[in-house]
């Protein structure tokens, strides 16, 4: 079990929360200029900016598609099973997706066409965000009722929030857009974000014994949990990965992301945070207790 040692005795609650904070910013830079850019903080895709979407079947190459539609907004050629091809273009006026229609129709028989109109797309951004921001908001609420304690609460959401703006962050680094299935994953997210958290701060806050045994324990219990669940998304990412399902792939995507970074803002940011609370704040320990 040396894998699951966690000793963070020797580190001062400071230095345990550096690391994230740097990342933090960053991430909160990116996003910031991002929402600048879009009124997202994420890149948009065609859900929420509007655009067309295109299903076909065909042997063709990517670079083949791409040089056949080289006068109009391609965004991305996605490749499926059995020579599926499924191709976003971003938003166009009314004359220019009749020729555009007639382009797809002419060359691939039984395309599958679908259009978002701007003003849907507007809508539907305005109801992910609400969504987003209520589920924050009603996580938040139910820390603060559960325990009852400043600090121990606001270093869940603090960490939760964490998580949301790094892996925000991390999709657009990495490409991923905002659509619905990301945004759901997203939701998935704040749960799986709160989770690991409220374990390691109900252990410390409610168990007895020894201040450095009790983070052990929660965290010996934590990273078996994150690594199952972790291994199972894992397997849902590849399985869609290679079966061309693309929206499952970008939820299992995102959902790797963000707990790569609840990992490190559970036992650093966290456990930093509760680590000062009880050994210098209001919820300091006796000295036995300190494990000292």
């Amino acid at each position: 079990m040396n894998f699951f040692t966690y000793d963070i005795s020797s580190i001062s609650p400071v230095k345990l929360c550096v690391i994230p904070a740097v990342i933090l910013l960053l991430s909160l830079l990116s996003v910031g200029m991002m929402w600048m850019q879009t009124g997202l903080p994420v890149s948009p895709g065609i859900e929420f900016e509007g655009g067309i979407s295109v299903t076909i079947v065909t042997d063709e190459s990517p670079e083949d598609i791409t040089a056949y539609f080289s006068g109009y907004p391609l965004v991305s050629v996605n490749e499926g099973i059995n020579n599926g091809k499924y191709l976003k273009f971003g938003p166009m006026d009314d004359s220019t997706v009749i020729e555009f229609t007639k382009k797809v129709e002419e060359r691939y028989k039984g395309a599958k066409i679908d259009q978002i109109g701007s003003s849907f797309g507007k809508t539907l951004q305005d109801q992910a965000t609400i969504a987003i921001l209520i589920s924050f908001i009603g996580m938040a609420i139910v820390v603060f009722v559960v325990f009852r304690t400043f600090v121990p609460a606001a270093a869940v959401v603090v960490s939760a929030f964490a998580d949301m703006v790094m892996t925000a962050a991390a999709m657009n680094l990495f490409g991923i857009q905002l659509s619905l299935g990301t945004t759901a994953a997203l939701l998935m997210l704040i749960g799986y974000s709160v989770d690991s958290d409220i374990l390691l701060t109900s252990r410390v806050l409610k168990r007895k014994g020894r201040f450095d045994e009790k983070m052990q324990g929660a965290f010996k219990t934590g990273i078996i949990m994150t690594s199952t669940t972790f291994g199972a998304i894992l397997a849902m990412w590849l399985v869609a990965s290679i079966g061309g399902i693309q929206i499952i792939a970008e939820i299992g995507a995102v959902l790797l992301i963000g707990l790569l970074f609840d990992v490190m803002n559970t036992w650093l940011t966290n456990a930093g945070i509760i680590k000062w609370y009880m050994t210098e704040g209001k919820g300091r320990l006796s000295t036995a207790q300190r494990g000292a």
